[in-house]
């Protein structure tokens, strides 16, 4: 996916000027202008910041145009989860197409030296999750944890958060966030 293509086509489509829009979200006009142009590739936390800015969540981004069909599906192959990320983290969501999901559940892969971004995340409701392969840097307010493979963790999301994997292996962990916001 185009992530540049996309977030212009969506900002054009809500009538929003590039100034607009880094006004709304609280950043730069260049910040804009480097996503839509494909020069960066935006953590998590920018892209999230960015889309609070028209607002629209990051499944309803990468969802936009997904196909629904009136049978509501139980059962997602592993080809088919919607990955919901842009740059080295892989986070892909399950439930794509169930209508009105009232948490969002993710399969995600961290890339030795990947994280979240440097801005912390911050968002409503709980996050839980854990970790099915490899280690990985877990930070929530002011403290730093590491967790293995078969720890798992679960906080309050509008705690600042962040996810980072300064390992040597590749980190896989399953986690849900509530409400539906990813």
């Amino acid at each position: 996916m185009d992530v540049g293509v996309r977030l212009q086509s969506i900002r054009k489509q809500k009538g929003l000027s590039q100034r607009e829009l880094a006004k709304r979200a609280g950043v730069t006009n260049s910040t804009i202008s480097m996503i839509e142009k494909n020069s960066v590739s935006p953590s998590i936390s920018s892209l999230k910041k960015v889309l609070s800015g028209i607002p629209m969540s990051l499944v309803d981004f990468f969802s936009l145009n997904a196909e629904h069909g009136n049978d509501t599906q139980v059962v997602y192959k592993a080809d088919e989860l919607m990955d919901i990320c842009s740059g080295a983290v892989t986070m892909k969501l399950v439930g794509k197409a169930y209508p009105n999901r009232a948490m969002s559940v993710l399969d995600e892969t961290y890339p030795p030296g990947s994280d979240t971004g440097e801005e912390m995340l911050n968002h409503d409701g709980e996050e839980a999750g854990v970790v099915v392969e490899g280690r990985l840097e877990l930070t929530v307010g002011g403290e730093l944890f590491i967790l293995e493979s078969g720890d798992s963790y679960y906080f309050e999301s509008n705690k600042p958060h962040r996810f980072r994997n300064p390992f040597d292996r590749p980190a896989r962990l399953i986690s849900t966030t509530t409400p539906a916001n990813f």
